[in-house]
């Protein structure tokens, strides 16, 4: 007897769902479902990453294979030990880390400078080697130290490194972080203040990471600081504000709207999913907000 169209579909389902179990132990049934309902073939005006730490409970090669069912292309913040589970999964590493001390001693504090001047100098090198193209970098917090001051001590220390991205290929990309909730007197917190350390740098091989969630935290107007300087900006985060959660209509951001304003400005990096899943099912999270970004 001929199998119906719905008998079919339950059959395939079972399949996949064995297949899934298989593929995908740690996740749950609902995640697993929402995998294997992910669409395959996205638009390609953005390209999609995403940061592992918001997803930590999932095996790092686990959560490889569901990226690469996601239609995702990249994975942020991963330094050399997962390189290789990065490219078993032909993945990129969008933004590499594990050059920086901390978010709060970096680049705007001298007695930092040589231990810094050392680790990137040895990283740049191996991320040019893997084939990959940022390193991420932080200006450390204020203690009391002015913005001017902050100014001329990361200028001074980053210039020392510079040559080496430049002939490595390589980009240094500051993160812009608010102050006003998540870190608490950190300094690059302004999108005018990382815009000027990069004219005081003068390469570019030296870039801003607009996060979107933390910009809107701390100075709003979004839309019209990525207009005004996206040539500054190397890479985006993304999360909805407030809590840093879903980007759905739960949050005041219209990712939709941002997600166009830069593509219009002919961005061609990676926009990287940062948000901490409330969702239980956090693949189902995710794949929504990529599909919201896809523009």
């Amino acid at each position: 007897m001929k199998a119906s169209s719905g008998r079919r579909t339950a059959i395939k389902k079972l399949v996949m769902s064995g297949i899934a179990v298989g593929l995908f132990p740690s996740l749950s049934e609902a995640e697993r479902l929402s995998l294997e309902s992910a669409p395959r073939k996205l638009k390609g005006n953005i390209h999609h990453s995403v940061c592992y730490w918001c997803y930590g409970k999932i095996p790092f090669e686990e959560f490889c294979a569901a990226v690469k069912e996601l239609g995702i292309g990249a994975v942020d913040l991963i330094g050399p030990k997962d390189w290789d589970t990065l490219k078993k999964y032909d993945l990129d590493s969008s933004m590499c880390n594990g050059a920086e001390i901390s978010l709060t001693k970096g680049w705007n504090d001298p007695q930092y400078h040589e231990t810094l001047i050392k680790n990137y100098s040895e990283m740049i090198p191996l991320v040019a080697r893997a084939g990959y193209k940022n390193l991420i970098c932080f200006s450390g917090n204020r203690n009391g130290m002015d913005n001017e001051t902050g100014l001329q001590n990361c200028t001074e220390g980053l210039k020392q490194i510079m040559s080496l991205a430049e002939a490595n290929g390589v980009t240094i990309v500051m993160e812009l972080l608010n102050s006003k909730l998540n870190h608490k007197d950190y300094m690059c917190d302004r999108s005018a203040w990382g815009v000027e350390l990069c004219q005081r740098i003068g390469s570019e091989n030296f870039k801003l990471l607009y996060d979107i969630y933390h910009m809107q935290v701390d100075e709003g107007d979004v839309i019209a600081t990525i207009r005004k300087h996206h040539q500054y900006f190397a890479h985006y985060h993304t999360a909805g504000v407030p809590g840093r959660n879903e980007i759905d209509d739960t949050q005041e951001l219209y990712y939709p709207a941002i997600m166009r304003a830069i593509v219009e400005t002919g961005f061609k990096g990676y926009v990287a999913q940062e948000f901490v899943p409330k969702n239980p099912d956090k693949i189902a999270s995710l794949r929504e907000a990529i599909e919201i970004c896809d523009v």
